[in-house]
């Protein structure tokens, strides 16, 4: 009993620190733990779950490769190799370790994951019928109605999002981003230049200034109306005021690459890289961005030191030896 009781002490300071970005102090008060137990599975857990938070792949998987060779079907261990896989654009691995972490431990957010999986492979109706699972016995799940919301976007279901969107609304009306996706989808049939405006009136008000999801919204609609520069700009606020939300700093780096402001969309899309290896997208537009530059060796630079942070990712690798081979024969024929 008094096992379980530090466990949770220690899980509530973690939860805390992790809120709070303070990745250090997380980490020491583990590897305090660590050094009393270091063969307890449960903590190398959560450091991996720590370090995964952090994008360190590399130092998660290690971790995770030790509880499993001890046992194979930990759940815990099972459901973190399934994230790395999601974040190595991999969800038929991810799937298949949701699923073996499911058979030994029923929890509803493995479902919920399994459901990502499947819709990251674009089996929208197996990810609906996952979905239903819980949400036939808990209708008014949160996190399955917003994803259920995110699936039925993708079959370009959109009535049916919105009301799913709305539903959502009722159980937890402070999400940021179901009211944006409500306001997106009821704006559908719109003229741009009229949702445009509305959506400058919105932010305008105190109460939605620093909605970073509003913001994201009007970077969308203007980059559909086609005016790059100004997207950028709302994208550059949106990511100000979400910083750990990679989608708004990437949508500003093409917007910087669709309107010619290289500098720019190199400094955003090489960071975005740099904190998601797997984003193909950001790593061919930055190729381009460098050849056309002539700075090739710059970007060579890039993949390395994302290499020294991500060592087994096969994408940058696999460009990084393209890269140095196409300079190695352009150099013998000098």
């Amino acid at each position: 009993m008094e096992q379980e009781k530090t466990h949770l002490s220690l899980i509530e300071r973690i939860r805390r620190l992790k809120e709070q970005n303070r990745y250090a102090e997380a980490e020491e008060e583990i590897q305090r733990e660590l050094k009393k137990k270091p063969d307890q599975p449960f903590l190398k857990a959560n450091l991996a779950d720590l370090f995964l938070h952090q994008n360190r792949l590399a130092e998660a998987r290690i971790i995770i490769d030790e509880i499993l060779s001890r046992d194979p079907q930990h759940p815990q261990a099972l459901y973190l190799l399934g994230e790395i896989f999601l974040k190595q654009n991999s969800p038929k691995e991810a799937l298949e370790c949701f699923r073996q972490a499911f058979a030994r431990e029923p929890r509803d957010y493995l479902v919920l994951r399994s459901a990502r999986a499947l819709k990251e492979m674009n089996r929208f109706a197996e990810a609906l019928e996952e979905l239903e699972k819980v949400l036939v016995v808990k209708p008014k799940n949160f996190p399955f109605l917003k994803e259920k919301g995110l699936v039925l976007n993708k079959m370009k279901k959109f009535d049916q999002a919105l009301e799913t969107f709305e539903k959502a609304k009722e159980i937890f009306p402070g999400d940021s981003f179901v009211n944006t996706e409500i306001l997106r989808l009821k704006s559908r049939e719109r003229p741009k230049g009229q949702m445009v405006q509305e959506l400058q009136r919105v932010i305008s008000m105190e109460s939605k200034k620093d909605d970073a999801q509003m913001h994201g919204l009007l970077g969308q609609k203007l980059k559909e109306a086609g005016q790059a520069r100004e997207a950028a700009a709302e994208y550059k606020v949106a990511s100000s005021l979400a910083p750990r939300n990679l989608y708004f700093l990437k949508q500003e780096g093409f917007c910087h690459y669709w309107d010619k402001n290289y500098p720019e969309a190199i400094r955003c899309l090489g960071e975005a890289l740099r904190r998601d290896p797997s984003d193909f997208r950001a790593r061919n537009t930055l190729a381009m961005i460098y050849a056309e530059r002539g700075e090739t060796e710059k970007f060579l630079g890039l993949l390395e030191e994302i290499l020294q942070h991500h060592p087994g990712h096969k994408p940058t690798l696999g460009t990084a030896k393209k890269i140095r081979k196409k300079l190695e024969k352009k150099g013998s024929e000098k």
